[in-house]
């Protein structure tokens, strides 16, 4: 019998949580979405040709980056994870006065501008290229009393299914959402929970790379952490999984700080707050949440870097990632000087 096709809406979700882009689309009742726009090869690095070049780069400067593999897994499935870490002085790395940052890339499979921001934001730290309008005497005072964790591509095995032409996974690589797997109310399910985008695991922490962040950030025990997607502008804090925000001091540095980059390297456009508040939707079981409310990181972030609000809802990588060279660049340019501005601003909002 010829599958029956049908039409229907649609609401695509973003890095943590559904962002409103609506579109009637066709899809294969027994297949999943197709994408419309190909990756560009001469914009994006496959998954395992940017661990690459980030490997090669990390060589180049050893005097300020290292890097390892972390692994995690069972016979059945397997996660390797990279993180590079960056200090300018190796000997005060584990100073604990020096400001420690967690940035994380590459969460959900399909938003592959995520973890190209990584390495462009790596490439500053090696200081072969510098953010638009910064100097170099700049760069090494912002960075003198920091020392950075950037795990470049959290999510591979996915990565590797969308390499291979499933351009609409966002999934690890047995079908779970990296970004749905943490303990902080895992595994509530609203009424529109569809598996195919959010299923969260069999249980918290579940899959090898939720495992491996955990380890990683209650090690680390970061001041900051950044988890970085894209499908919307957006500027997030706590909380995911419900419409509020904490209570208190910090809560309130953490906003004026989003608000200072909205207007900074927005343009004001980028939605900010909770991201159960400023979405309009609340998501369950998300890293953001657990690493607030559990691992008690003071400043803890989810920003979205990218999303074209007008791509056909089955046009997956049109609208999680730039698709020209010009916005390409501007994206990168734009969102790295972000981010150095956030180890700029940082120590100040955590006094």
């Amino acid at each position: 019998m010829a599958a029956s096709f049908h039409l229907f809406f649609i609401i695509f979700l973003s890095g943590f949580a559904a962002f409103p882009i609506f579109s009637f689309v066709y899809a294969n009742a027994n297949t999943t979405q197709h994408s419309w726009t190909p990756i560009n090869h001469h914009l994006y690095h496959s998954g395992e040709g940017l661990i690459e070049k980030i490997k090669s780069l990390v060589h180049r400067h050893p005097d300020k980056l290292t890097v390892e593999t972390i692994q995690a897994g069972t016979k059945d499935y397997k996660a390797d994870i990279t993180v590079v870490t960056y200090s300018q002085n190796w000997e005060q790395s584990g100073d604990k006065s020096k400001l420690r940052i967690l940035l994380s890339f590459g969460q959900h499979a399909r938003e592959l501008i995520s973890s190209e921001l990584a390495l462009r934001i790596l490439s500053a730290l090696g200081e072969e290229q510098f953010p638009p309008e910064m100097d170099p005497a700049s760069l090494y005072d912002i960075l003198e009393n920091v020392v950075i964790k950037i795990v470049p591509m959290e999510n591979l095995n996915g990565r590797k299914i969308v390499d291979a032409g499933e351009l609409c996974e966002r999934r690890n690589g047995r079908g779970v959402d990296l970004n749905r797997n943490w303990a902080v109310d895992w595994g509530k399910k609203e009424k529109d929970y569809d598996p195919a985008e959010e299923y969260p695991g069999t249980a918290p922490f579940s899959e090898p790379e939720t495992q491996i962040m955990r380890e990683l950030a209650v090690s680390f025990n970061p001041h900051i952490w950044v988890n970085v997607h894209s499908g919307t502008d957006g500027l997030f804090m706590p909380y995911d999984h419900k419409k509020s925000t904490p209570d208190g001091l910090q809560s309130q540095r953490m906003r004026q700080l989003l608000d200072e980059l909205n207007v900074l390297y927005c343009s004001k456009r980028c939605l900010v707050g909770s991201g159960g508040t400023a979405v309009g939707y609340v998501a369950h079981g998300t890293a953001t949440d657990y690493m607030y409310d559990v691992v008690r990181v003071p400043m803890a972030f989810t920003f979205e870097i990218y999303g074209d609000d007008k791509a056909s809802g089955a046009d997956c990588f049109k609208m999680f990632n730039p698709i020209d060279q010009t916005t390409f660049k501007r994206v990168l340019d734009q969102w790295c000087a972000s981010f150095f501005t956030l180890f700029k601003l940082g120590p100040v909002c955590l006094m």
